[in-house]
């Protein structure tokens, strides 16, 4: 029973991990990343249709500096020009042909501390996640206690393995923001 309670913990864990490091891949960094564009929401065919830029293109890195979107369809490459330009994410797109370039111009040291901070309440947010998801196994060991199928001690050892797996999940998180903080501090 504990076990497959402490399974159930880690899997809605890693979860939750998961959406952090999604929302994370979101806050820029200097490098073009697909991240940066791919979740941008455009009114497309005349504002008929509202779909993601992945759905309408694909999206390339060409170098550590410029995305590539290439249309499946150019007749709304300007549909797609003006939903990036309207998401006010300083991002600047320019129709070459049938593709639209964008370059990611270098961050000046008080972006990076925005940004910085952002990651940090990303990462926040994973932890409050986390925590949570262990009050919800720490309520179900003590239900399984209460309602007797479960002893004592098996209640406190799954107790400790759920803390334990807290410990280590937020261990994760805290990597995860190193590690955007030292691509956000690379110039």
């Amino acid at each position: 029973m504990i076990d497959s309670l402490l399974n159930t913990t880690r899997d809605r864990m890693k979860k939750a991990i998961e959406v952090t490091q999604n929302d994370l891949s979101s806050v820029r960094s200097g490098r073009a990343t697909t991240a940066l564009v791919d979740h941008i929401v455009i009114a497309a065919y005349g504002g008929t249709q509202r779909l993601k830029v992945t759905e309408l293109a694909t999206i390339t890195t060409m170098d550590a500096k410029t995305l590539v979107i290439a249309p499946f369809d150019p007749s709304i490459i300007h549909e797609i020009e003006k939903g990036i330009h309207e998401t006010n994410s300083g991002l600047t797109p320019v129709v070459d042909g049938e593709i639209i370039r964008i370059t990611i111009p270098a961050l000046s040291e008080e972006r990076r501390q925005e940004y910085i901070k952002l990651a940090r309440a990303k990462v926040e947010g994973g932890r409050i996640m986390i925590r949570q998801i262990r009050q919800d196994a720490m309520k179900d060991i003590k239900k399984l206690k209460g309602d007797s199928a479960v002893s004592e001690d098996e209640q406190k050892h799954g107790e400790r393995q759920t803390q334990l797996l807290t410990d280590e999940m937020t261990a994760d998180l805290d990597g995860l923001l190193e590690r955007k903080e030292t691509e956000l501090l690379q110039v």
